[in-house]
């Protein structure tokens, strides 16, 4: 469009880089692999659940005081879902194990 000034073009295009930098963040943090409806409303609601999970993740690790990055908590979380422990258990002992033994699913390539 070159009827548009200079400056606006820029404008726009700061603008499209800043939507690109928020879709990797959600693509990066938010783990959507697939959208399950087609609908505005659909997509908007699985977007809403998601950071809203993300955010709820976040409070508990704030709040507990625990190291774990946000995907080692969701890992956790994703694999105890369903057994009858304490969140604060459950959180607490993937911590200790977390920096126990931080490099537990590094392979050893040279032996000890």
């Amino acid at each position: 469009h070159f009827a548009l000034p200079a400056t606006t073009v820029s404008a726009l295009y700061r603008r499209r880089w800043q939507i690109e930098i928020f879709f990797r963040w959600i693509k990066q943090h938010l783990r959507i692999k697939a959208f399950y409806g087609t609908s505005t409303n659909a997509v908007k609601t699985q977007l809403w659940i998601a950071v809203s999970i993300y955010v709820l993740i976040a409070i508990v690790r704030k709040r507990l005081g625990l190291n774990a990055s946000l995907y080692e908590l969701l890992q956790v979380l994703s694999l105890t879902l369903f057994e009858k422990t304490t969140l604060q258990c459950v959180l607490a002992q993937a911590n200790d194990s977390l920096n126990n033994n931080p490099a537990a699913n590094q392979l050893n390539l040279l032996g000890d």
